[in-house]
């Protein structure tokens, strides 16, 4: 199966999954397409706890500035998803470790996942957020193997 469908398949059942969660238990799990790509990413657990990391950084970051500046709306959203991308990439350029020819890659799934998660750990609490995203992302996982027929992904 080409990477391109495997991805689109992920992200759409990502999205599923997100807006059942949503309705079914109110919580979301740390953005709409957020599901998909930690299921991409579920055999590369230093990726995963390195977007976690980078999201929780962001969230204190954002809410430490806002005690300085007037950030509310979309300000605050645009503001937590820029200082977001800022960490992550930060985390693509410091969080690559090389000892002795194995490489220990600590960083972040994407650029703008860490704002999607830290936003929604600003409006519904950064424990229900991580727990939602891990959840809808095996599930995702599960649901892609059985539509490949236990294929290995990725």
């Amino acid at each position: 199966m080409p990477e391109s469908t495997l991805i689109m398949q992920a992200i759409g059942l990502g999205l599923v999954l997100s807006l059942v969660f949503s309705e079914i238990l109110g919580l979301a799990a740390g953005g709409m397409v957020v599901p998909g790509y930690v299921a991409l990413m579920i055999h590369q657990p230093l990726r995963i706890l390195g977007t976690i990391v980078v999201a929780l950084i962001t969230f204190l970051t954002v809410r430490f500035m806002s005690n300085h500046m007037f950030l509310y709306g979309r300000r605050r959203t645009v503001m937590i998803i820029l200082v977001g991308f800022c960490f992550g990439w930060a985390s693509r350029e410091l969080f690559v470790i090389s000892p002795m020819n194995l490489t220990i890659e600590f960083q972040t799934i994407g650029y703008i996942i860490p704002g999607l998660i830290a936003n929604w750990m600003e409006r519904q609490g950064v424990i229900q957020t991580i727990t939602m995203m891990i959840v809808a992302g095996v599930l995702v996982r599960m649901l892609l193997m059985i539509f490949t027929g236990g294929e290995v992904i990725l």
